[in-house]
């Protein structure tokens, strides 16, 4: 099973070049990530709450490999 959040200072981000908008992410951390209503791509509401769910997972599982960790 993937860790929640990586050891560190760590916080998620999306590459919004790369994100296809497919809302995955979404569905496997709501309290953290987001679709847009401008551009339907993802982005992160709130990076701290990873706690709450599996960012990891959501990275993994990305289609597009648009979200990475990413420095605090």
């Amino acid at each position: 099973m993937a860790e929640k959040q990586p050891a560190g200072d760590k916080k998620p981000t999306v590459d919004p070049n790369l994100c296809i908008g497919c809302g995955l992410c979404v569905q496997t951390c709501p309290d953290v990530f987001q679709l847009s209503d401008d551009d339907g791509k993802s982005f992160v509401k709130d990076g701290s709450a990873c706690s709450k769910c599996n960012c990891q997972q959501a990275i993994d599982d990305c289609p597009a490999h648009a979200i990475s960790w990413a420095e605090k």
